[in-house]
Parts: structure tokens; C-alpha cells; sequence
């Protein structure tokens, strides 16, 4: 099985077309939100981590525990060979399997990363039934999906501590 399979031209466009429909995506730099996911939803502030100013190895272990704790989630949420959306606006988007290994790029990054340090990343259930939002301009992730809320409660990543909304 692949890890990372680059969605086809129809894919991306049929992903996106969805997204900007069922979610009123509307990308900018200052009007925020900029997408309306459905209920329940939280979004946390990530801000003091996209202007980190403290030591490197903290942010380091910080982020980590980010990726580390949504794969775990992914994980759980999905069956063995079950994929999802790896989605990075405007560039290459992706089939993933939680499962499978999650190589990194030369940034240490997964391909789509998860944190939102430059662009917009979503991590979204094939039927939509989930997802985690990030926004970068806004600097926050936002999760949505009654299963995927419980199941970051129960592996809290340390970056998520400060709620901005809920619904």
C-alpha cells in the first residue's frame, strides 16, 4: 500500500469544489473565520507557536507531540486500510493512511503538514465526517466531528490549550 497517493486533477477539484460549498471557504489573510465547519466544532489558538521565542528543543518536543497525538487520533478513527485527505491549499494534495509510516520532508515535516506554518492544511474523513482545519493567517486549528473532538480530548496535544470558539 502507498502512504501518501497524490489525489488526480478530477480528485482535487471535486475535494476543493466541496470544501468551498459545504464549508463557505473563503481563504484570506484578515477576514476570519475563513471557513464554517459544522457543529461541534473547536478552535484552538496556535499563535504562540507560530512566533515561538523560547528554546528549540521545547518547540521541538511541542510539535511533535502535535503530530505524534493526531496520528494517534487519526489512527483510531480510521480502519486498517482506510484513507483520508491530506489537503494543502493551492499545492498537491493527498490519499493518507494513518497507519502507514508518515516519512518527513526535509523541513522534519510531514508532506502536508499539520501545523499551519504558511498555508491552509486540512486533515479531513473521506466522507467528511471529521476533520482538523489549520489556519494560518488566523493561527489556529480547528476540529470538528463529534468522534474526532472525543478522541483529541482523550490524547490532548499540548498545543491545544486555548479555545477561541466552539459550537
Amino acid at each position: 500500500m502507498e502512504k501518501w497517493i497524490e489525489l488526480s486533477t478530477l480528485e482535487y477539484k471535486q475535494v476543493w469544489d466541496r470544501i468551498y460549498d459545504e464549508f463557505t471557504f473563503e481563504p484570506s489573510i484578515s477576514k476570519f473565520p475563513s471557513f464554517e465547519v459544522p457543529s461541534p466544532f473547536m478552535t484552538y489558538d496556535v499563535s504562540p507557536y507560530l512566533n515561538w521565542s523560547g528554546d528549540s528543543d521545547t518547540y521541538d518536543e511541542i510539535y511533535n507531540d502535535l503530530e505524534d497525538k493526531s496520528l494517534l487520533v487519526f489512527q483510531e478513527l480510521t480502519q486498517k486500510n482506510e484513507y483520508m485527505y491530506a489537503l494543502d491549499w493551492e499545492h498537491s494534495c493527498y490519499w493518507i493512511n494513518p497507519r502507514l509510516e508518515f516519512l518527513k520532508s526535509e523541513f522534519d515535516e510531514w508532506t502536508v503538514p499539520i501545523f499551519p506554518n504558511g498555508d491552509y492544511y486540512f486533515f479531513i474523513h473521506k466522507n467528511f465526517e471529521w476533520g482538523l482545519l489549520g489556519h494560518p493567517w488566523e493561527r489556529t486549528i480547528t476540529i470538528f466531528g463529534k468522534e474526532l473532538i472525543k478522541v483529541f480530548k482523550k490524547h490532548q496535544p499540548k498545543m491545544f490549550q486555548k479555545i477561541l470558539r466552539e459550537g
